[in-house]
């Protein structure tokens, strides 16, 4: 390898700067939201390099800035500093890319972004990306790097870089840790979530932790990124996961809890099993989750979920539209959907939906079923998003040839994917006007008939203005 890489770095090799470059000051729809989370996935990086006796360091840019990351990275030259991407952060992550190469730091990547767009990434500056799970891949690349340079890391699995010719090598993929109860728990300790915690007590008058407790999900739905996790699901123990929350309450005392599983009710024993392990420490806090509406179908399920604490439970309804759903490969029926919406608010459990407009095929007959949908369900609250093509999934491959970008990659996300053929903002922007106006008016006919009128005018209005678009109108 290069004697003078390895002068370089051979003192700095032990330690890294984690960060990931989201800045909530720079988020203006955040900032009105104001429900930040800690970035759980460098925290556990964080706690599994330093029982192995290295130095790290979080710079947790949520609660910071843009002008002292960078300044911080100019202060340290010829260190290593690891980066976590996701789609909404790419500019951010060129930018501290640029200010680590001129410093002559060694760049690693991980997470999904970089996992789909590693050649993007490499061109950019990365030395090295991570692709997978992170913590024995990290730790490998660590105790390489030293010896073998940033060049010569063909030993190491699960990661992506370029050899001396320029070339990128993409090594064989990493095992998946099997035992979930073998990591420590995230380094809490390594941020501010007294930042967190205040945040939310100000805004919406109660605090709030994240956790998770289970890694990946099994589903295959067609737009959904399994860059990190695959398609696998490995849980913790539930005593494993009572002992977390015991600690975030001795030490952070919070109101309620985020579990950020992907599917939170997977396993209905496992969900069993973890109220028992709660009542022997006399745990009970109100907390959110996602779960499909397949697997919240039985009266005992859900009266766990109470019993636990939830207070609001987030279903991916996507359509109200079987013909889409199963495009989407969902497995799930508009059936489903309704009776576990149902089931929820019957045991007093709020129900958030989340919708998809724009997937492939969508007709303007898809989204009337989805109006009706959303009223026959009734939840809480639903939020739209318009469906778009996150690179390395099935849905992207099955319109890449209709695919555009119309920025720079380097200035655009995948968010800004255009499809040939297929309507634009404004469209689903009356699709918006339409389903919020029918439904509020579904539920005002009986106290406020005479708002439900105007609201159900609103609503044909903006579903004419649609069938001109499309030149048709649905019976």
């Amino acid at each position: 390898m290069d004697a003078h890489f390895r002068r370089r770095h051979e003192a700095n090799m032990t330690h890294i700067l984690l960060t990931h470059g989201y800045f909530l000051s720079e988020d203006e729809k955040e900032r009105q939201i104001m429900k930040p989370y800690p970035p759980l996935g460098l925290l556990y990086l964080s706690a599994y390099l330093k029982i192995r006796d290295h130095s790290v360091e979080v710079y947790d840019s949520t609660f910071g800035t843009r002008p002292e990351l960078l300044q911080k990275i100019r202060r340290s030259p010829g260190g290593m500093i690891g980066i976590y991407t996701n789609l909404m952060t790419r500019g951010s992550v060129l930018q501290i890319i640029s200010a680590a190469k001129q410093s002559g730091s060694t760049v690693i990547l991980g997470g999904p972004e970089s996992a789909n767009h590693s050649a993007e990434y490499l061109s950019a500056g990365a030395d090295v990306i991570v692709v997978g799970e992170g913590e024995s891949t990290l730790t490998e690349v660590m105790a390489t790097l030293p010896s073998m340079g940033p060049h010569g890391l063909n030993s190491v699995r699960g990661i992506v870089f370029k050899n001396a010719a320029g070339e990128p090598v993409h090594t064989p993929e990493r095992a998946k840790i099997n035992d979930l109860d073998t990591l420590p728990l995230p380094d809490r300790g390594a941020i501010d979530h007294q930042k967190y915690l205040d945040a939310w007590r100000t805004h919406h008058g109660a605090s709030s932790i994240n956790l998770i407790t289970a890694r990946g999900c099994p589903y295959r739905c067609t737009w959904c990124s399994h860059a990190v996790y695959g398609y696998s699901h490995r849980r913790r123990s539930p005593e494993n996961v009572a002992a977390e929350v015991a600690w975030i309450v001795e030490r952070y005392n919070p109101d309620q809890l985020w579990y950020a599983d992907d599917v939170f009710t997977i396993s209905h024993p496992w969900l069993q099993g973890y109220k028992a392990a709660l009542d022997k420490r006399g745990l009970r806090l109100p907390f959110e989750t996602i779960t499909r509406a397949d697997r919240l179908q039985s009266e005992e399920a859900v009266k766990v979920l109470r019993d636990l604490g939830c207070y609001r439970i987030w279903i991916g309804s996507e359509s109200g539209s079987q013909r889409i759903l199963d495009a989407m490969q969902r497995g799930v029926s508009v059936e489903q959907v309704r009776r576990a919406v149902k089931l929820a608010q019957k045991h007093g459990i709020l129900v958030g939906m989340f919708l998809m407009w724009g997937y492939e095929g969508e007709e303007i007959e898809d989204i009337a079923a989805t109006v009706e949908h959303v009223k026959q369900s009734n939840p809480e609250v639903f939020f739209t998003t318009v469906s778009y093509p996150i690179k390395g999934t099935p849905y992207f491959d099955a319109v890449a040839g209709k695919v555009q970008l119309p920025l720079a990659w380097a200035n655009a996300t995948d968010r800004d994917y255009l499809i040939g053929g297929r309507k634009g903002k404004d469209y689903y922007r009356l699709a918006d006007v339409w389903l919020r106006s029918e439904v509020e008016a579904s539920r005002l006919v009986n106290t406020d008939p005479q708002r439900a009128a105007g609201l159900l005018e609103t609503a044909k209005q903006a579903r004419d203005e649609m069938s001109r678009v499309v030149g048709t109108v649905p019976a």
